[in-house]
């Protein structure tokens, strides 16, 4: 994970970028900040890579996601962190991510803007040890099933994002 100095783009409530700020002082302040989070379809579109986050996780640790991303560094857009988390977490390079849709979330602790993108990819995955436990693909109806079942370890940000997936183009 990275260090306490990194610094993280703050967002106001509109999605609009405003400042900086260490990553502890967003968590400990539950300040506004974004993300660049990307999913990851099979060439043919049926499936959906889905990962195991590790136990060291500073948010939601050992949950499941869809959706491969991190917060927005200062100085960094939601494409180019989409960009980056996916060459990290994944190993996945050389596919330019598509702007999808924006969504909100806020628990009252954490507030961030989600700029989801989407990619096609039938290469091979490398996960980033320190962030991913295990991942596999998963076919369409069956991450539906699973987001919509509110007892199952899934991460509750991501569960958002691909509801709203699913209500956009599934």
């Amino acid at each position: 994970m990275p260090g306490s100095d990194e610094l993280v783009a703050l967002y106001d409530s509109t999605g609009h970028p405003v400042g900086e700020a260490t990553r502890p002082r967003v968590r400990a302040e539950g300040l506004w900040h974004a993300a660049g989070v990307v999913l990851v379809r099979s060439g043919d579109g049926q499936a959906v890579y889905v990962h195991l986050r590790t136990a060291t996780k500073d948010t939601f640790p050992s949950t499941w996601d869809c959706w491969a991303g991190g917060v927005v560094a200062a100085g960094e857009t939601p494409a180019e962190c989409a960009r980056r988390e996916l060459a990290e977490e994944l190993g996945v390079h050389g596919v330019e991510p598509e702007p999808l849709f924006t969504k909100i979330y806020d628990d009252g602790s954490i507030r961030c803007h989600n700029f989801a993108f989407e990619v096609r990819w039938d290469g091979p995955i490398h996960h980033q040890a320190e962030e991913i436990v295990k991942g596999h693909w998963m076919p369409l109806d069956e991450l539906r099933a699973w987001i919509d079942d509110p007892a199952s370890p899934f991460i509750p940000d991501g569960r958002l994002g691909a509801q709203e997936w699913f209500r956009r183009y599934g």
